[in-house]
């Protein structure tokens, strides 16, 4: 089974406008919601490839009642731990000429409640996956998904981190299976910027040095390239398409990528699927379908 652990999921509310005018009554030309958060993403693009997870986390208020009722009507088996204080924050997110966010800030989560997440996570089996993704709770120690990652390697279970700062750095101690900066990520963390792919590959290298197994760099319109845990380098091209949407790209190529590793073991394969559900989100106005997925494996990306 494959985990994946949302600290501060959200609704989002997406709605259309031909222009946003500040200070006026604004009215819809199109609305929709969606179950948000990075995690969340991963399981969502994992269902629709056909391999099961279940979301970890956190929920309060109503809110977070209605967010767990739109994941199970999704076919996503949840584990959202009630907290005490807030509400499961709402994201506003105004498509217009101009793409406008309001973000919430979520609920707080304490101490006692992350304790509450760790003894679910001791519940796990080497025959599992966890995915770490987003940021922590806010104000959190940026050692958290260094002492979940450490806690995963003691039961030997492979532990995604897709994150960045200090909660990516310090997580390398761990020696996670698997991390995913994009080359921006990537160039932050590392205090320099790429100019050719042999710098690339140097910062790479240096990610793998410092204890990640294996190092997925997602690379925009370029595609992506991945560092294998036995030296070898993976490259692949992104397909044709037009790019609508980046929002969940990234969490899109981290759910590809595991499908196509867990249903063959095959770096290079994997990287193929990460590719292809990354690009076909980036093609869609969200997240991207089992079709959308389908269409662009067929074309031999």
């Amino acid at each position: 089974m494959i985990y994946t652990v949302t600290f501060n999921p959200s609704l989002d509310y997406v709605v259309a406008l031909d222009k946003l005018q500040v200070g006026s009554i604004n009215r819809t030309k199109d609305e929709d919601l969606f179950p948000g958060g990075k995690g969340i993403n991963v399981s969502l693009i994992l269902q629709a490839l056909g391999v099961p997870s279940r979301i970890l986390g956190f929920k309060a208020g109503f809110t977070g009642d209605a967010l767990e009722r739109m994941l199970a009507a999704r076919g996503c088996a949840s584990e959202l731990l009630p907290v005490q204080e807030g509400f499961t924050r709402i994201n506003v997110k105004v498509r217009g000429r101009v793409e406008t966010a309001v973000n919430g800030k979520g609920p707080a989560i304490t101490e006692k409640d992350l304790c509450r997440l760790l003894k679910k996570l001791e519940q796990l089996k080497p025959d599992d996956i966890l995915v770490l993704s987003g940021s922590g709770p806010a104000g959190c120690s940026p050692d958290l998904y260094r002492e979940i990652a450490m806690l995963m390697g003691s039961q030997c279970v492979p532990c995604v981190v897709d994150a960045e700062g200090p909660l990516l750095q310090n997580a390398l101690e761990a020696g996670p299976f698997l991390v995913k900066p994009n080359k921006e990520e990537l160039e932050g963390l590392l205090g320099r910027n790429f100019a050719t792919e042999q710098d690339l590959l140097a910062g790479v290298r240096e990610l793998q040095e410092a204890g990640a197994r294996n190092v997925l760099v997602s690379l925009g319109g370029e595609g992506a390239l991945l560092a294998d845990r036995y030296g070898k380098i993976h490259k692949a091209k992104a397909p044709e398409g037009e790019v609508v949407n980046t929002v969940g790209a990234g969490d899109s190529m981290v759910a590809g990528f595991l499908a196509g590793y867990v249903k063959t073991k095959d770096y290079g394969e994997a990287l193929r699927w990460g590719v292809c559900a990354g690009s076909a989100t980036a093609f869609s106005l969200g997240l991207a379908t089992k079709e959308d997925i389908a269409q662009l494996m067929e074309k031999g990306n």
